[in-house]
């Protein structure tokens, strides 16, 4: 088992956010973290490179972190509707995705979100409200309370 010291260059659910260096089995590192850009080798220049925006990083963190609950207030009184296709019984023709649940918070009213922050229960396949949680920033998540109706 060969292993890889990479940096991570955006945030990987699971594995951590840009910037930090992680060392992950070969093949990972090899065929899905390097073709897709999340991640670069672990060499001298690349640590310096990465030492400088972590401190830029944690620069605008702090102001983030207040922007984050401000979001997270916002998310919270917030009542989104979610149309899907359904059929009688109220079950879903497929299921509801992240990005359907990002598109109807912005036409809701409430703040543009990253699909990838937004974390459904195992799948929603009916009709009814369902509770998602929301990662705004890696130490504010929030519960938000979609209905998805037919449509």
């Amino acid at each position: 088992m060969s292993t890889m010291k990479l940096i991570l260059t955006q945030e990987v659910t699971g594995l951590g956010s840009s910037g930090d260096t992680v060392e992950v089995k070969g093949g990972y590192g090899r065929n899905y973290l390097l073709p897709r850009g999340l991640a670069i080798a672990a060499t001298r220049g690349a640590q310096k490179q990465v030492e400088s925006l972590r401190r830029a990083r944690a620069a605008r963190e702090v102001a983030s972190h207040e922007d984050a609950q401000a979001v997270a207030g916002r998310l919270t009184g917030l009542r989104v509707q979610v149309p899907a296709r359904a059929g009688e019984g109220g079950r879903l023709f497929g299921r509801v995705t992240t990005a359907d649940v990002a598109a109807a918070v912005s036409a809701a009213g409430g703040p543009e979100l990253d699909r990838r922050r937004i974390e459904l229960p195992s799948s929603i396949k009916t009709t009814g409200e369902h509770s998602v949680t929301v990662r705004v920033h890696p130490e504010v998540t929030t519960q938000l309370t979609i209905e998805v109706v037919p449509g």
